[in-house]
């Protein structure tokens, strides 16, 4: 249907021309459809129902310029133009960056809603204009081999800064995680498919993965069951790494996923909070942010983000980052640059957030901007925008963050956990981690199956106690300190546990021997010295049992060598006792001819077994 009533019949000639152009779009050949509209628009100047096409395909494709142009045509020609016309031609001026040419156009004292929304979000755009960064947004294109003329969306990064993982969609539907590794020349080489798994024949889309690089969280949709609960259109999944190869992903079942939406995970740095997008009952309309918090080994009902964070609009692609209090997503619904906005808002206390803040200019623009996340340092930012492209024709982009949008200031800690004993990796070892000054605790994580490995990021400037504990192990207690200097370094701290019910086993070791004349009860001079050279390192030690054991050799009676053995021995033990050893540490007894070294066959044999060992136990 016309979209107004022309003042004589449309030229058979332009309306064959309008319907080619149809007919080219549809195929989509953009040039030949925009020189057929533009035909028939030239045969009749006031086709009103051409203008609107075309306006909208110049909408469609972020032509808000040559949008302006013809809507603005259109408004002067056709009959009612400004009725038809005045609106999206505002808007238009309004996404060229016009402001005040569009705040000129809002009629006097109107209450219609569509002119409140374009002031408010007028005069955003001023403010935001007028701050806007100097930083510039560098596109990843050709030269960095990650931008095609496929869609490129929800980039990220390792936590090593090592890889960059996206999301691409091929043929306009096809949805599968790509990755890429830096080149020699600072850029990025091509991306490459992450393959299957994770990857099938299914949606796979707005990957996650976890600092430590072991989980992956991820929405496959197109997904249907038989009981047509546990899983809906689009789901969310989770995969594991344990050395090379992504395990086959399981759904997280019907406490997450609902017959609606569930998708776009991002997990918190300790692997123990999940922020993802639904449309479940209970929100405050459209696409809304839910978190669930991982307790006593199950995932836990979903909570709502709130109000500051969701609105009647699509709140979309979070992403926490690792101080897991500031958290970045998309909107529709709240007041921005145009399409979809980026914001970020910080944590309040564990179920309070901020109010939204809009990222602005450059970041943000009339067109969409749809997902993004940050490196490890918390100051470069990448995001998926199509402000260069069709509309949903998204390609990604890096961006120097200014500060007031940067997070708290953050330090990688990694390391493992293993058997002192065997040096054995140990699995699933929880260590909690607590705040000394508040005595609060803030993150709890666990080591990884198969390596014993984990990663956790810590605010910076902050003490904090670390309490390790596993079954069939001692706990342990260790205390770490994170000074400002720590912002964005990473630091190993790794945690040797003793089995339970260790008993450390009996060591001796014969450290020294004193050697006797026969029948001699005198220690030389030399032999003095030595053993207190030998005793001033043991002084302070603890843990230590010392043993001086005299020995005789065969010549005279059994009882006299025992005597004999047993007085040397008191001997050497006083230099303990005057180096200040505590009572009870030495224990001396004569052994008499027992426990010869040699045979007493020859004089030299004789000397060699009469002797006082000092032993240590430890």
């Amino acid at each position: 249907m016309p979209c107004c009533l022309d003042a004589q019949e449309i030229p058979s000639r332009a309306k064959k021309a309008y319907q080619a152009a149809q007919v080219w779009e549809a195929e989509h050949d953009w040039p030949k459809a925009e020189l057929s509209i533009l035909k028939a628009i030239k045969l009749y100047r006031s086709y009103t129902d051409a203008y609107v096409t075309y306006g909208k395909w110049l909408l469609d494709r972020n032509q808000y310029s040559a949008a302006v142009r013809v809507l603005g045509e259109a408004e002067r020609i056709c009959p009612n133009g400004r009725k038809i016309f005045g609106k999206s031609l505002a808007e238009c001026l309004l996404y060229t960056g016009n402001v005040d040419a569009a705040l000129s156009r809002i009629p006097p004292l109107s209450t219609d809603s569509f002119w409140a929304r374009l002031e408010k979000q007028a005069h955003i755009m001023k403010k935001a204009l007028n701050a806007a960064d100097t930083n510039k947004l560098l596109p990843m294109g050709a030269l960095w081999g990650i931008n095609t003329p496929y869609a490129e969306l929800f980039p990220s990064i390792s936590a090593d800064g090592k890889t960059f993982y996206f999301t691409r969609r091929m043929n306009g539907m096809d949805e599968d995680f790509f990755y890429s590794v830096p080149d020699t020349c600072g850029g990025w080489q091509s991306g490459r498919n992450m393959g299957s798994p994770p990857n099938t024949l299914q949606q796979e889309a707005a990957q996650f993965i976890s600092a430590d690089g072991h989980y992956m969280f991820f929405m496959r949709c197109d997904n249907r069951t038989l009981s047509g609960w546990d899983q809906g259109g689009c789901d969310l999944y989770m995969s594991y790494k344990a050395d090379s190869v992504w395990s086959t992903a399981q759904s997280f079942g019907g406490t997450i996923n609902t017959p609606g939406y569930e998708g776009m995970p991002s997990l918190s740095s300790d692997n123990r909070e999940l922020y993802f997008v639904s449309d479940r009952p209970g929100g405050y309309g459209g696409l809304d942010i839910w978190s669930s918090r991982f307790e006593h080994g199950l995932w836990q009902a979903p909570r709502n983000l709130g109000p500051q964070i969701n609105t009647s609009g699509d709140e979309t692609a979070p992403f926490i980052y690792a101080d897991n209090s500031t958290l970045y997503f998309a909107s529709t619904g709240k007041p921005g640059m145009g399409g979809s906005d980026l914001f970020m808002s910080r944590r309040v206390d564990d179920t309070t957030w901020g109010e939204a803040i809009n990222l602005g200019t450059p970041i943000n623009s009339p067109f969409n901007e749809a997902s993004m996340s940050l490196n490890a340092a918390g100051d470069t930012a990448y995001l998926a925008t199509d402000r260069d492209s069709l509309a949903g024709n998204f390609d990604l982009y890096q961006y120097t963050l200014p500060q007031r949008f940067k997070p708290l200031q953050v330090m990688t800690l990694s390391g493992s956990a293993y058997d002192s004993l065997t040096h054995a990796s140990l699995n699933y070892a929880s260590i909690y981690i607590t705040d000394s000054a508040t005595q609060k605790e803030m993150y709890h994580v666990q080591t990884n199956r198969g390596d014993g490995t984990y990663t956790i990021s810590l605010p910076v400037g902050r003490t904090y106690y670390l309490f390790t504990d596993r079954i069939a192990y001692n706990s342990r207690n260790d205390t770490i300190h994170c000074d400002i200097d720590s912002q964005g370094k990473v630091a190993t701290k790794s945690f040797s546990m003793l089995p339970f019910g260790y008993q450390a086993p009996v060591k001796d070791s014969i450290v020294c021997k004193v050697y006797f004349v026969r029948s001699s009860i005198v220690i030389t001079d030399s032999a003095k010295q030595k053993l207190n050279d030998l005793i001033a390192p043991w002084r302070n030690m603890t843990g230590i049992t010392v043993f001086v054991n005299g020995y005789t050799d065969n010549s005279g009676t059994p009882m006299l060598n025992e005597q004999l053995s047993m007085t040397r021995a008191k001997l050497v033990a006083e230099a303990f006792n005057s180096a200040g050893f505590p009572p009870g540490t030495v224990n001396i007894q004569g052994w008499g001819e027992a426990n010869n070294v040699v045979e007493n066959d020859t004089p030299e044999h004789m000397d060699m077994n009469r002797r006082v060992e000092i032993v240590i136990r430890k």
